[in-house]
């Protein structure tokens, strides 16, 4: 079962067909997200470690987190593609081992180190995706690797995006020449900038759906193959909840 949801979901990731993900943060909203047809349940690192009382960012526990992506894997019969952040200081055998324990098809792995802030060297985090790969693969385990790229989240200089494009696609690259299956440089958002970065990358690219970004209709028709929700629907809805405690 597990393999054949590994290889739907890698067939998801069409340009200008993107697989849509409003990412979930338990076992109750995986289920609202099949139930609302869509193909693929995503998890949302800040939602979960919220759900289980910590703050995002490899504050959770790593046992905890990957015991809730195996409930919300075993909640649902879709793929689940769990976002892994930075692997919690697992090496690569034992992240996909980890991973494949939990039953998930995918993950996501960002390239910021938490312990610092800052961002990996580009080609160390290369060679721990291609570990990684090798990993998953001597274990019969297609695992389908969504390689985070976090230039545009880590930069503070308010720079144009567009002149941040160059370092991001080069990380990109790197990465789908390590194994990766999609790039995700997240809060990339500027109309030019992403067709620059898309115009650069030979692969599949996911993208934030923010509300200052272009919208999912335009994000298609540029090519992008993946969009994500991330902690957005989340937030939202504690803010309902708020509301709602609030008429009481």
């Amino acid at each position: 079962m597990l393999a054949a949801q590994c290889k739907l979901l890698r067939s998801l990731h069409v340009p200008g067909r993107p697989l849509l993900l409003p990412n979930a943060w338990d076992a109750a909203s995986a289920r609202a997200v099949v139930a609302a047809r869509f193909p693929v349940v995503a998890t949302t690192s800040a939602g979960v470690a919220a759900a289980l009382g910590y703050e995002d960012h490899e504050r959770a526990p790593a046992g905890e987190m990957l015991a809730a992506a195996a409930r919300i894997a075993c909640s649902v019969e879709v793929p689940v593609t769990v976002d892994a952040e930075a692997g919690y200081g697992l090496a690569p055998a034992e992240l996909a081992d980890a991973l494949r324990a939990a039953g998930v098809a995918g993950c996501n792995l960002e390239d910021t180190d938490h312990s610092t802030g800052e961002l990996l060297d580009p080609e160390r985090n290369a060679r721990r995706l291609a570990a990684l790969r090798e990993a998953a693969t001597a274990a019969s385990y297609e695992l389908v690797v969504n390689a985070r790229i976090d230039v545009f989240l880590a930069d503070r200089s308010g720079r144009p995006q567009l002149e941040l494009v160059e370092q991001a696609a080069a990380r990109a690259s790197a990465y789908l020449a390590a194994g990766a299956d999609c790039v995700y440089p997240i809060l990339l958002r500027d109309r030019a900038a992403i067709v620059a970065f898309l115009e650069r990358v030979d692969g599949p690219v996911n993208l934030l759906a923010l509300p200052e970004a272009p919208t999912v209709a335009e994000l298609a028709e540029l090519g992008v193959a993946r969009i994500s929700w991330g902690g957005l629907l989340q937030r939202r809805s504690m803010e309902q909840l708020a509301g709602l405690l609030a008429e009481l």
